[in-house]
C-alpha cells in the first residue's frame, strides 16, 4: 500500500519541457503517452501478480493464484520486496483469477480485532471493502463474480462485482508483535478460506501452482515495468483489456488508443504506433506523473489524498501516479497515508545533518478508530536499521509527554538521552522519508478527511 517519489534533476526537467513541445505537434505521439497512463496501473498490477503467485506452493510471501498469502511477522529490516513495508499489520491476500469462474471468500469471526480487506481490480481501484469498519467483525462469505457472470449463489454467500477478472484482495490484520500476539493472529489467518465456486461445501485440495522458472522474481515490479520497451508494453496492454475490460467512462480514451493499434483483447497493430525510440514516451510519461504528484499542495510539508483514493474515475495520472508509488491505495475512509519529503523549511531530510522533532499539542495525537503510526524510512520507502530495531512509532506505545499534555516525537540518528528514547524514532544518517498511517479515521472533526485535523509539521531542533 505503498509511497515512492522519484528526484528529478535539472536535466530532466529540461527534457520534460521539451517533449511537451513535441506531443503538442504530433497528435499520435500525444496518444502514446496517454495510453501508457492508462495502462499503467493494468501492465503493473498483472506483472505484480505474477511476481507474487509464480510458486508451486505456498510460502510466507507468495502464493500461487488462489491460495492465500499470510504474512506472519512484520517485513525484516533487509526485506526490498515491496516498498513502504509497515509494522502495524499482517498481510493476508490473495490474487483471484475469475476468467472461468467466481471466488468464495471467506472470513472468520474477527471479534474486536481491526482488519480491512479491500478487493482491487485490475486496474488499482478498490470495488469493495469488508472490514471493521465497513462490514463488522462478524464471520462472512463472499463470491466474488467476474464480468458478465450469471449464476445461483449458495446460501448464506454473498455476491460481489468484480469489474475485471483479476483481483487482489489486499487484506491487513492489526497486530501488535508481541509473540502472543502473533500467535492470535496466526489463529485468525488460519481460518480464511479461499475457494472456487465450484468447490465450495466440498473437500478441496489447491493444486500446484505453475511457475514460469524464466521470470525475473527478484527486480522490483516497478523497475521491470519501468524498463518495458513501448512495443512490449502496449502488447501487454492490449491482451490484459481482453478479460480486464474498460469501464463505460473510459469509451473516449480506448477510441483514442485505437488509432495507434491497441485495441482490447486483440494483438497489437504495430504498424500504427509513431516512430518513437524504444523507451522514450514511456519514461516522459512516468516523468508527467511525477510532475503530477510534485503540483499537489503540501500541508505542513505532507502529502496525502482524500479525494478519488481507491476510486480514480477517468483521472488516469493520479490513478497512474499511485500505482507508480504503490499499488492497494485504500479509500480514505479506511486509510489514509501521510508522507513527507521535506521539513518546514522546504529542505529533505537528512538525519546526518539536523535532529527533527514531530509536536503534537495535547488531544491532538492523529484522530483514529483503527489505528496510528509513524514509520520511518529511507528515500526507496525501506525500513532503516538502527541499534534499538524500532521502524515505527504508534499508539500502542506508551509516550512521554510535557508538562502540558503536548508530546514530541524525535526523528534523529542519535538517541535524545534516557528521559526521551521512548519518543525516539532512529532516522540514518542520511536521507529520509516519514510516513504517517491512520487507519480508519474518525468522520467527524477534528479528522483528516476534511482538514479539520492535519498532521503536524516536522521542525529541526539542531
Amino acid at each position: 500500500m505503498t509511497r515512492k517519489s522519484i528526484a528529478l534533476g535539472a536535466a530532466v526537467l529540461a527534457l520534460l519541457a521539451i517533449t511537451v513541445v513535441i506531443f503538442a505537434g504530433n497528435p499520435k505521439q500525444k496518444i502514446v503517452r496517454e495510453a501508457y497512463i492508462y495502462g499503467y496501473p493494468l501492465v503493473t498490477m498483472d506483472l505484480t501478480r505474477r511476481q507474487e503467485t509464480n510458486v508451486a506452493a505456498a510460502d510466507d510471501a507468495h502464493a500461487p493464484m488462489g491460495q492465500i498469502v499470510k504474512l506472519r511477522a512484520y517485513p525484516a529490516v533487509d526485506n526490498k520486496g515491496a516498498a513502504a513495508p509497515n509494522a502495524d499489520t499482517l498481510y493476508t491476500m490473495v490474487w483471484l483469477d475469475l476468467a472461468k469462474e467466481p471466488w468464495v471468500f471467506s472470513i472468520p469471526d474477527m471479534g474486536n480485532r481491526f482488519y480491512i480487506m479491500p478487493m482491487l481490480s485490475a486496474f488499482n481501484e478498490v470495488f469493495f471493502v469488508a472490514g471493521t469498519r465497513a462490514t463488522g467483525g462478524k464471520a462472512q462469505r463472499y463470491a466474488v463474480t467476474g464480468p458478465g457472470w450469471s449464476g445461483t449463489l449458495p446460501e448464506g454467500v454473498t455476491q460481489v462485482k468484480s469489474p475485471t477478472a483479476l483481483v487482489w484482495i489486499l487484506g491487513r490484520v492489526y497486530c501488535t508483535g508481541t509473540a502472543e500476539d502473533y500467535q492470535a493472529v496466526h489463529d485468525l489467518q488460519d481460518q480464511f478460506a479461499s475457494v472456487p465456486l465450484s468447490s465450495y461445501g466440498k473437500p478441496y485440495t489447491p493444486p500446484p501452482g505453475l511457475v514460469d522458472k524464466d521470470f525475473d522474481m527478484k527486480t522490483a515490479v516497478r523497475k521491470q515495468v519501468n524498463a518495458m520497451s513501448t512495443e512490449e508494453f502496449f502488447s501487454r496492454l492490449a491482451k490484459l483489456l481482453k478479460t480486464n475490460p474498460p469501464k463505460p467512462q473510459d469509451a473516449p480514451i480506448i477510441e483514442r488508443m485505437a488509432r495507434i493499434g491497441i485495441v482490447p483483447g486483440q494483438e497489437l497493430e504495430r504498424a500504427k504506433l509513431p516512430a518513437l525510440g524504444e523507451k522514450l514516451d514511456p519514461k516522459l510519461a512516468l516523468l508527467e506523473m511525477v510532475e503530477t504528484m510534485k503540483a499537489k499542495k503540501a500541508v505542513n510539508g505532507w502529502l496525502y489524498w482524500t479525494d478519488n483514493a481507491g476510486s480514480y474515475g477517468t483521472d488516469y495520472e493520479q490513478r497512474a501516479m499511485v500505482t507508480l508509488i504503490g499499488p492497494g491505495l485504500n479509500f480514505p475512509q479506511d486509510a489514509v497515508y501521510p508522507f513527507s519529503e521535506k521539513d518546514k523549511h522546504g529542505e529533505k531530510y537528512d538525519g546526518g545533518k539536523h535532529n527533527y522533532v514531530m509536536h503534537f499539542d495535547k488531544g491532538m495525537l492523529p484522530p483514529v478508530k483503527g489505528f496510528w503510526s509513524l514509520t520511518m524510512y529511507d528515500p526507496e520507502f525501506f525500513f532503516v536499521p538502527n541499534p534499538i530495531n524500532r521502524y515505527n512509532l504508534s499508539q500502542r506505545d506508551t509516550f512521554v509527554t510535557n508538562p502540558d499534555g503536548s508530546m514530541d516525537l524525535y526523528l534523529q540518528a542519535e538517541s535524545p538521552g534516557p528521559a526521551k528514547e521512548a519518543n525516539w524514532l532512529p532516522a540514518p544518517k542520511g536521507k529520509f522519508v516519514p510516513m504517517l498511517r491512520l487507519y480508519w479515521p474518525t468522520g467527524t472533526p477534528p479528522t483528516i478527511l476534511d482538514g479539520s485535523w492535519k498532521p503536524p509539521a516536522i521542525k529541526i531542533t539542531k
